[in-house]
């Protein structure tokens, strides 16, 4: 997902955007909408969280080992 679709989701949650990295807007929007705040950290491919939304992408940041902070 594109930053500018995840920052119009973070808007609709009342984020403030600030500066903000895609793992911790990622993380805020999990937070709000009562998920585990995990984007980012699964393991070998291994996660619990069959339902979560952001699935394929944190998969693809996990393994390309995108840092959660800025």
């Amino acid at each position: 997902m594109k930053l500018t679709e995840i920052r119009a989701i973070a808007k609709q949650h009342r984020i403030t955007l600030g500066k903000l990295s895609k793992s911790e807007l990622i993380k805020l929007i999990q937070a709000c909408e009562g998920n585990f705040d995990c984007y980012a950290t699964a393991f070998a491919g291994k996660c619990d969280q069959g339902d979560c939304g952001w699935r394929g992408d944190c998969f693809d940041a996990s393994r390309i080992g995108e840092p959660s902070g800025n």
